[in-house]
């Protein structure tokens, strides 16, 4: 056998022992009673009222959930529904601005807590930056019409991107600081041996190995602005109803299909949202590491 031979055969060892430990977990798993059953239910009791409201947005009956034949009808309705637009076009706008401004401010939190790390004294300022995450959402938002309220705060739909930016600033800000405190500083310190400045430093190096994290804290700030009841309830006034409180009006009043439909329109673009940010990020916001190799 030659030296080759035994190397290889040295490297295929812990590999096969590595399937063989899956392979034993695999089956381990397998052993526990109804474990399959219950995997099943548990997908069924997630996805199948997701399925069902999709298939009764065609439905041609007035009712919600009396079946009397397909029909493209209540997409069109919704598409021709002036309130509606006028609640997208708010929720999109709040949450632009949210995401865009909670992001720019967790990049320099996320640079000022990566470098206090090194002296122990991070922690209580991440702690104060991640209490919207602890904190009861009620809680939040009660504190902030207080506060808007006793300052004399009045700037309409100016209140909820305000509210929205501080509200998103811990969902940006992890993943932001999760990348930075991965990053090689080596390279950091590459640059400014070949006579870089700061401001090169952080936007020809920096900023691209982060560009990852800021992609993935964006799309979590815009999904948590996007989606946002409570908050927005308390602190919007005339004219920033957005479409979770449209929504929330429709249950309220009258319970046609065409809730159905607007409801799978938020589906296929928080689809659409996830499938970008996964292509951009290479698979690493979900966790798929075998996308990025």
């Amino acid at each position: 056998m030659t030296h080759a031979q035994s190397l290889a055969m040295n490297a295929a060892i812990p590999q096969s022992n590595g399937k063989r430990k899956a392979r034993t977990a695999d089956q381990s798993l397998n052993r526990f009673a109804g474990f399959g059953t219950i995997t099943v239910l548990l997908f069924a009791f997630l996805y199948l009222p997701i399925i069902i409201l999709v298939v009764f947005s065609f439905n041609a009956s007035t009712t919600i959930s009396v079946w009397e034949g397909f029909t493209f009808k209540w997409y069109w309705i919704a598409a021709h529904n002036t309130d509606l637009h006028r609640a997208a076009l708010n929720t999109l706008l709040i949450g632009s601005v949210a995401t865009v401004g909670s992001v720019l401010l967790a990049i320099p939190a996320a640079l000022v807590l990566s470098g206090r790390a090194e002296t122990g004294s991070g922690g209580k300022y991440l702690l104060i930056l991640s209490l919207p995450l602890m904190l009861p959402e009620i809680m939040i938002a009660i504190a902030t019409l207080i506060l808007f309220t006793t300052i004399g705060l009045n700037l309409g739909i100016g209140n909820v991107m305000i509210a929205h930016t501080v509200f998103c600033l811990p969902f940006a800000l992890m993943p932001i600081l999760a990348r930075l405190r991965g990053m090689d500083h080596r390279l950091s310190e590459a640059a400014y041996d070949l006579y870089a400045s700061r401001w090169q430093c952080f936007r020809l190096v920096v900023l691209p190995l982060l560009a990852p994290g800021i992609v993935t804290g964006a799309m979590l700030a815009f999904i948590v602005s996007f989606d946002n009841f409570i908050i927005t309830l308390m602190v919007s006034g005339a004219g920033g109803t957005t479409l979770p409180l449209y929504i929330y009006g429709l249950v309220k009043t009258q319970m046609t299909p065409e809730l159905n439909a607007i409801s799978t329109g938020v589906l296929l673009l928080s689809l659409a949202l996830l499938s970008t940010a996964f292509v951009l990020t290479k698979g690493r916001i979900l966790g798929v590491s075998g996308m990025s190799e």
